[in-house]
């Protein structure tokens, strides 16, 4: 790696297969496949903002691989810890679309009888970066989560910052679960460990229920012995915040239209990471424009603003 990245996201690179608007995507036409996984979304939004971010994954040698090495080539962020898996697919996660474009993730597609590309992901070597950006989905699946384990453990030892966006998915631990469920007792102890280790854990109000048996930031914050940044994401109700001593909430922003929801909490999240050197109401207040400007597209990758976009909409909501 050339230069050491601020951010490094480690996790899934996946393809979110959108069905029509009120259609099943295993069995309707047409569907819109689009490149996704949340780790990846970041990444290619921060790279979008303009802050220097890695890749760390595992896609198969198949054309939605391909098509990541590409995109990411294009947005500049780095594949140095990008593995390739020869025997198993790049996932293709089956999104049912409501017509008011809210998403609900129903299944999968691809998978020949030897798993997922990024269920094998294997340890990487981290750089040195201001933050490593995770998520929950690799504990999943025992190789990805010794892999993600080894990086907690890399990014303690040499002073990185975790950033866990939470980002429960029941369809990942369980192909049958109903995907309104919470977290299992097993799925709880296994998260454990990556909240008490997080400086900052971005959640969504029915994670917080599930996982503290509140949606108070501040609550959160205090339950957890590292005392972390905690910013819970409920959405188009307000975000509410506890960051440090500071805390408060933010309205979300209405998107100028809503073609699709999907990538939004991923776009919010590096519109926070690329901010974070503003005062904590800004750092918000940026990631919630991020977050209602990616809205306006399909997918949660192309429709990411740049920094000179999301600077003119809360110019125009101010």
């Amino acid at each position: 790696m050339a230069l050491d990245p601020v951010v490094v996201c480690l996790g899934e690179a996946l393809i979110d297969r959108l069905g029509p608007p009120g259609g099943d995507p295993a069995v309707d036409r047409a569907v819109d496949d689009r490149l996704g996984g949340a780790p990846a979304n970041v990444a290619c939004g921060l790279a979008r903002l303009g802050t220097s971010v890695a890749f760390a994954g595992r896609v198969g040698q198949d054309a939605i691989g391909e098509a990541f090495v590409c995109l990411f080539g294009e947005r500049g962020v780095e594949t140095a810890l990008l593995q390739r898996d020869g025997e198993r697919p790049s996932r293709i996660v089956l999104v049912r679309r409501a017509r008011d474009g809210e998403r609900q993730f129903q299944g999968f597609a691809g998978d020949a009888g030897a798993g997922f590309a990024d269920q094998a992901l294997e340890p990487v070597a981290l750089p040195q970066a201001r933050w490593l950006l995770i998520g929950t989905l690799p504990l999943a699946a025992p190789m990805s989560a010794s892999a993600l384990l080894s990086a907690v453990r890399q990014a303690r030892s040499q002073g990185t910052a975790i950033a866990l966006d939470v980002n429960w998915r029941p369809t990942f631990w369980d192909v049958t679960a109903d995907p309104e469920a919470g977290p299992s007792a097993a799925a709880k102890v296994a998260i454990q460990p990556l909240l008490a280790q997080a400086a900052l854990i971005k959640l969504a109000r029915e994670e917080a229920v599930w996982l503290f048996n509140t949606d108070d930031p501040g609550v959160i914050q205090q339950a957890l012995p590292q005392r972390p940044d905690v910013v819970v994401t409920d959405g188009a109700a307000p975000v509410r915040w506890q960051l440090g001593a500071d805390s408060g909430q933010q309205a979300a922003f209405r998107p100028p239209s809503v073609v699709d929801t999907t990538g939004a909490g991923d776009a919010f999240t590096a519109g926070l990471l690329h901010r974070w050197a503003a005062a904590p109401q800004e750092r918000i207040r940026f990631a919630a424009a991020c977050g209602a400007l990616v809205c306006g597209g399909a997918g949660g990758i192309d429709p990411q603003p740049t920094q000179a976009q999301v600077e003119a909409f809360l110019g125009e909501v101010s």
